[in-house]
C-alpha cells in the first residue's frame, strides 16, 4: 500500500474538512473516484468507530486494506484513512426502499414495490422490522 502524508494547519480539524484532503490527495495519486474505505482519528479528537473486541488503533488499516484498499492518506496528525478507487464499480441507482414507523414506534424498512406510495402503514408482506441487522435507509 502506497503512503501519503499531507501536512495540514488549517483551522478546521473536523472528519468533513480532512476527508475532503483526503480524496484530493488520492485524486493526485491517479485515483479516478476515491472512496474512504476505513479511517481513524487521533484520541484527542474523541473515538473512532471499530468492532466489539477489535483492536482500535489497527482495525481500520487491516479493514481497508483486505477490503480493497491501496492508498493510505494521513492528515497531519489527526487523521488516517485507507482510499480505493470505485470507478470500475457499478451502481445500484436509487433503492427501491423506504423507513416506516408503526403507530407503537417501531421502525420498519419497506419495499416499495410492494408496500407503494399511498400508504404510511407498514404492510406485512411488504415490509421487515428495522433491528441490528437491517441498514436504515433514512
Amino acid at each position: 500500500m502506497r503512503n501519503v502524508h499531507i501536512d495540514y494547519r488549517g483551522s478546521d480539524h473536523g472528519f468533513q474538512a480532512a476527508s475532503l484532503l483526503a480524496k484530493d490527495a488520492a485524486k493526485e495519486n491517479q485515483m479516478k473516484d476515491p472512496t474512504i474505505m476505513a479511517w481513524h482519528q487521533s484520541s484527542k479528537l474523541g473515538a473512532t468507530p471499530h468492532y466489539d473486541g477489535a483492536n482500535p488503533e489497527t482495525w481500520w488499516e487491516k479493514y481497508g486494506e483486505g477490503n480493497g484498499g491501496r492508498l493510505e492518506v494521513s492528515v497531519g496528525d489527526d487523521f488516517q484513512f485507507i482510499m480505493m478507487d470505485a470507478r470500475g464499480y457499478e451502481t445500484v441507482g436509487e433503492m427501491p426502499l423506504r423507513n416506516l414507523m408503526d403507530s407503537d414506534g417501531n421502525q420498519y424498512l419497506c419495499y416499495t414495490p410492494i408496500q407503494g406510495m399511498d400508504s404510511a402503514v407498514p404492510k406485512k408482506e411488504a415490509c421487515s422490522l428495522l433491528d441490528g441487522w437491517l441498514a436504515d435507509q433514512y
